[in-house]
């Protein structure tokens, strides 16, 4: 199979989406961007769509797709009941990263939900998917643009690397704005349950409900509630090792390995730690220290630089659970199996 690449910002755009959503409609996957990362999608209501997607991603198929709709109303024929808090969130934060998990209609499959009676909901900002979900006329299913297990992709390119070959055709957005992807929730007895930290903080949401952190984002184990929950992502090709904690102890800890010469180590660090490694050092920055949007816009091109830069071990520096630091630290967790390593003023 051909991939086809198309710009979103071509000036025959309008009439390539209308193809693309054909290509949809019969079953065929496209890559698409979003504010958060780039999705791999297709049609939400076909059983063989959501086949291709685990295929083409090495995705296992007990982990549920997101379902990418056009708006609130589109959302309605899928959702078998809504409260009146998710209605409410749907309102305030529609389009954006947000995803809530609800019970579905019979007319999501097994196979889009992971098996589950509940459906995950987004509705996204990017112009370009919005355009693709009203040319496919169909809810996409659309988890990120990725090889299961691998960084999710933040750029046209990304996707090309892992899936060309692999699916129809990637439409070029441009990279995306927030870098990680959406917050994953769920709504029951006046509570907020989050299930995936992500571009929309828990401090945002904390204002229409009581929040909780599900522990299976921590432990990883049992069937997946929602998507991203079980499997390890995100994971670079050299082992990661993750510091945070206090910043002087942190920086301390991590320009110790800058002296070493019994393996090559690549760093992911801040610009205040990168000034202080050796010249000859394998470094990418992800921004300044305490600038969690610039550190979650650049966390996953950070990971795919590795790829492209071998080196033997990987040693990163972290940032606090506060905001979208949340989403952050989840993400660096997965990606280094748990190597996280909090180091405390004393």
């Amino acid at each position: 199979m051909k991939t086809v690449m198309i710009s979103a910002d071509a000036e025959d755009f309008e009439e390539k989406v209308q193809e693309l959503g054909a290509v949809i409609r019969r079953g065929g996957l496209v890559g698409f961007p979003t504010e958060t990362v780039y999705g791999l999608g297709g049609n939400a209501l076909d059983a063989e769509a959501a086949k291709k997607i685990y295929a083409a991603k090495g995705r296992p198929s007990d982990n549920p797709l997101i379902v990418h709709v056009a708006d609130a109303a589109q959302a309605e024929t899928l959702a078998a009941e809504l409260s009146p808090l998710e209605r409410q969130l749907m309102r305030d934060f529609w389009p954006g990263p947000l995803t809530l998990v609800v019970p579905k209609k019979p007319v999501v499959p097994a196979e889009t939900s992971g098996g589950l009676d509940t459906v995950a909901l987004r509705c996204p900002v990017h112009p370009a998917v919005q355009a693709l979900i009203r040319a496919a006329g169909v809810p996409i299913a659309g988890p990120s643009a990725n090889l299961s297990g691998q960084p999710s992709p933040t750029s046209a390119e990304d996707v090309m690397r892992d899936l060309g070959g692999r699916i129809d055709a990637i439409i070029d957005g441009g990279p995306c704005r927030i870098g990680v992807e959406s917050t994953i929730i769920s709504c029951a007895g006046g509570r907020i349950t989050i299930y995936r930290p992500g571009g929309l903080p828990k401090e945002a949401l904390e204002a229409y409900a009581p929040v909780d952190i599900d522990p299976g984002i921590r432990s990883g184990s049992g069937h997946p509630k929602a998507p991203g929950m079980k499997y390890r992502h995100y994971a670079p090709s050299a082992p990661l090792t993750v510091y945070t904690g206090d910043a002087a102890k942190t920086e301390a800890a991590i320009l110790s390995f800058g002296e070493k010469k019994d393996k090559t180590y690549g760093f992911f660090v801040s610009a205040e730690t990168a000034a202080r490694l050796p010249a000859d050092a394998i470094v990418f920055v992800w921004g300044r220290r305490g600038d969690q949007q610039s550190m979650a816009h650049r966390l996953f091109e950070g990971l795919h630089y590795f790829n492209a830069h071998p080196v033997d071990q990987i040693i990163g520096e972290g940032t606090d659970d506060t905001g979208i630091g949340l989403a952050i630290m989840n993400r660096l967790t997965k990606a280094s199996g748990y190597h996280i390593i909090v180091e405390n003023a004393k």
